[in-house]
């Protein structure tokens, strides 16, 4: 598809519709839905502080335990209202709900499960960085009606699609229906999301990382080894310089790399021993694993593909690494295999304060 054709989000549809003559139009129509929800949403966070949303929700936490920001409430009910009249869904679940959202009775209901991060970054809102939506499509279960908790509980692999608004110098919408990754920009003048950026591609190789550094004290040693390799530069295992990363918004984290390469890194540690990891798995890291691995990356909890977890709760954590193939895949690897070095550590060293004996 050339960049000169320039095609809206509903252009592009529609062709894709043409491709698949069995479609009934329900799906494109959800898919322009949500697009619809992140404009409103674009527009509320282009207003900044003159919107007077800034701040937290009276404070409020959510499911998880967080602070919420009266732009994560916002951005939550318009999900919701956008999104439950159209007659296209069986049920929504959000990171801000402790319970899957019932469809209104005075609505029709269709085949479809929406799941969604409203916000995520919203504690950059105040400093004005990047932030966005997350969502992921999912068949529901032949005859539901009221929707459980276990309707939701599919691997990644069963969603229909994927994608992720970022508010930021631009809005753009970043989808995948399976058969590629392709990013809209906002054009603030037609108020549609365009074409601009057909077939996305993560590049294999990268020198660049993002992980949070102060939390490495809790690391593994598998992600010690990477990051420990990776600062060691070209003088180091891997005779190259790295750049270290970090927003805390993982949309931008994955926008970053998806334009132009780099592994991102929230992975298992033993800060909590109660969660296995920080992000959540349904809304958080299965629709980003799957725009990554669309787009020729890969994505990982270390030990296995991210998308062949079996979830086992809405609010599930799980330890997350995504991002150019071959960065990704030498992490796994450590993982696996066994490290000489493990107790290699300045402390532990020939000429540290606590040497082991031979």
């Amino acid at each position: 598809m050339s960049l000169a054709q320039h095609f809206t989000l509903t252009q592009f549809l529609i062709e894709e519709r043409r491709r698949h003559p069995d479609a009934t139009g329900d799906f494109n129509s959800l898919i322009l839905n949500i697009a619809v929800a992140c404009k409103r949403i674009s527009r509320t966070v282009a207003c900044g502080a003159l919107g007077d949303m800034h701040g937290s929700a009276g404070g409020a936490l959510n499911v998880q335990g967080e602070q919420q920001q009266n732009l994560d409430v916002l951005s939550n009910d318009v999900f919701l209202q956008v999104n439950e009249w159209g007659g296209n869904l069986a049920g929504m679940a959000s990171e801000e709900l402790e319970e899957p959202y019932q469809i209104p009775e005075v609505y029709p209901r269709g085949r479809y499960l929406l799941t969604f991060d409203p916000l995520d970054g919203s504690s950059n809102i105040d400093v004005n960085v990047s932030v966005g939506s997350i969502f992921s499509i999912l068949r529901a279960p032949e005859g539901t009606d009221v929707v459980c908790e276990e309707d939701f509980l599919q691997p990644g692999t069963s969603q229909v699609a994927a994608g992720y608004a970022i508010y930021g110098p631009s809005t753009m919408l970043v989808l995948t229906i399976g058969e590629g990754v392709h990013g809209f920009t906002l054009d603030p003048m037609l108020g549609e999301f365009v074409l601009t950026h057909p077939d996305l591609r993560v590049p294999e190789e990268t020198r660049e990382f993002a992980i949070n550094a102060s939390n490495s004290r809790f690391w593994e040693v598998p992600v010690k080894r990477y990051v420990d390799e990776c600062l060691a530069g070209a003088a180091g295992p891997r005779g190259k310089d790295f750049n270290m990363r970090w927003i805390a918004s993982m949309v931008a984290e994955a926008h970053r790399i998806l334009m132009r390469g780099g592994v991102f890194m929230y992975p298992r540690d033993t800060k909590d021993p109660g969660k296995p990891g920080r992000l959540r798995l349904l809304y958080e890291a299965n629709p980003i694993a799957f725009i990554i691995e669309q787009a020729g990356g890969r994505a990982s909890t270390g030990r296995q593909a991210l998308l062949s977890v079996e979830p086992t709760g809405l609010h599930q954590r799980i330890g997350v690494v995504f991002g150019s193939k071959q960065e990704v895949e030498r992490i796994e690897r450590y993982h696996t295999e066994p490290f000489a070095g493990e107790l290699e550590n300045p402390l532990f060293n020939e000429r540290g304060l606590f040497r082991l004996p031979a």
